[in-house]
């Protein structure tokens, strides 16, 4: 049986195979939901939420409704014992890919490709952005810097101000562009230059060993 640490890394590839120039984020959170798997591409946000054999749908409608609001487009990952009745618990805009053990091995069959999401909003797209990344698409609009407006007003004028085609293609590079390892080094960058107090790195508190 496969559990879903032996579904990821073979996922990734299959995803990668099949649309070409991706980036894949794991574990974002979005609303009360901790989205599995995020896939951007050029031009889409994908959210991915798999169900191995080992996983039961308790928490699913609630995910559901929280992929919704985020991603332009879904898929529901699942083990076989899953697969009869997958389609009972997601919308009929999300596509079903199935995954079976074959020769120790995942291996995918795509059940239903997803069609767009009716109810994605770029507002919420832009919210799952850094302040920094925002100002950056600001900057290549030429729109005022709205220094001391909170993120939510700026995310207002910044949907209100660019054409939505252009906007999400500037949302999904700021995605591909992204560097996790300078995020502290960034967003303190930005709040000082904004007059604002610098995050404090949390020491990590050791354990004792017995």
């Amino acid at each position: 049986m496969l559990k879903d640490k032996d579904i990821r890394e073979p996922l990734f590839d299959f995803l990668e195979e099949r649309y070409g120039k991706s980036r894949i984020l794991e574990e974002k959170q979005i609303g009360k939901s901790r989205a599995d798997v995020v896939m951007i591409t050029p031009d889409a946000l994908y959210g991915i939420e798999i169900k191995s054999d080992a996983d039961t749908y308790t928490r699913l409608s609630r995910q559901v409704r929280d992929y919704d609001f985020y991603y332009d487009y879904n898929y529901a990952v699942v083990g076989t014992s899953h697969a009869l009745h997958i389609e009972e618990h997601v919308p009929e805009w999300w596509g079903i890919i199935t995954v079976d053990e074959v020769e120790e091995a995942a291996d995918f069959y795509v059940i239903r490709k997803p069609q767009k999401n009716p109810k994605a909003e770029l507002k919420k797209q832009l919210s799952l952005l850094w302040r920094p990344e925002l100002v950056h698409i600001q900057e290549l609009n030429e729109m005022p810097k709205y220094k001391e407006k909170s993120k939510l007003f700026v995310i207002e004028k910044i949907a209100l101000k660019v054409p939505e085609d252009k906007l999400k293609l500037q949302l999904c590079e700021e995605f591909f562009q992204r560097d996790y390892e300078q995020i502290a080094e960034i967003i303190n960058k930005y709040r000082v230059e904004n007059g604002q107090k610098p995050r404090r790195r949390k020491r990590r508190r050791r354990k004792n060993i017995v």
